[in-house]
């Protein structure tokens, strides 16, 4: 199995495209800004689960409504829900998730994920 993908890889490469798996994260910084959000009716608390609200994503070269959803709670965990932040005339994307100590880094970019005394 491993060495058909490693074939595949190869072959997309030698064409000059790379596959890259569905669950990959792509980090999306654009010159326009996304459009205001949109009300969203948050409904009734749901024990065992976190409300994920909407937000604006961009896909396909535009931007594109994803309502919001139920997410599992993790626990030890805090949600962080995916925001557009500007910084010096571009809009980055910041996707949401779950994070241990709730500093808005996600731990796979955190240097000391598991500390909850962080400012």
């Amino acid at each position: 199995m491993l060495k058909k993908s490693l074939l595949a890889a190869m072959f997309a490469t030698s064409l000059g495209a790379i596959a890259l798996p569905a669950s990959a994260a792509v980090d999306v910084i654009l010159q326009v800004a996304p459009p205001a959000p949109r009300y969203e009716v948050v409904p009734a608390p749901r024990y065992g689960y976190t409300w994920a609200p909407g937000y604006w994503d961009y896909r396909g070269r535009r931007h594109v409504w994803v309502s919001g959803h139920w997410v599992r709670d993790r626990p030890g965990y805090r949600y962080n829900s995916a925001t557009w932040v500007e910084r010096d005339g571009r809009w980055h994307m910041q996707r949401g998730g779950w994070d241990r100590d709730g500093d808005g880094v996600a731990n796979r970019y955190d240097r000391a994920p598991n500390n909850p005394y962080r400012n």
